[in-house]
């Protein structure tokens, strides 16, 4: 599903213009990034939590050139589904 289905789908569901919902999706997406920009957690209720998840420094490898580099300790955007979402994906999905 993309970007453009969720827009159709909302605007067929609500009777809004796929514009104004438009807007409206850029406008959530624009403000759970500037959020986990400045490091603060989104919660959802009933839906999940996006987090930011903090990654400690580690030693990689470089296979082509055979060196050894330092991975810096830095933060990643995630998401946590909340439990009534992963029991509902689990009941409804099936698996082939």
């Amino acid at each position: 599903m993309t970007k453009a289905d969720i827009v159709a789908g909302i605007a067929e569901e609500t009777g809004l213009e796929r514009a104004e919902v438009l807007k409206t999706v850029e406008a959530f997406m624009t403000s759970v990034k500037g959020s986990l920009a400045k490091g603060e957690n989104v919660y959802l209720r009933g839906f999940g939590s996006f987090i930011v998840k903090e990654r400690a420094e580690k030693t990689g490898r470089n296979i082509s050139k055979n060196t050894t580099i330092i991975i810096p300790a830095h933060n990643i955007p995630a998401f946590k589904p909340s439990k009534t979402f992963v029991e509902e994906v689990k009941n409804k999905v099936s698996v082939k």
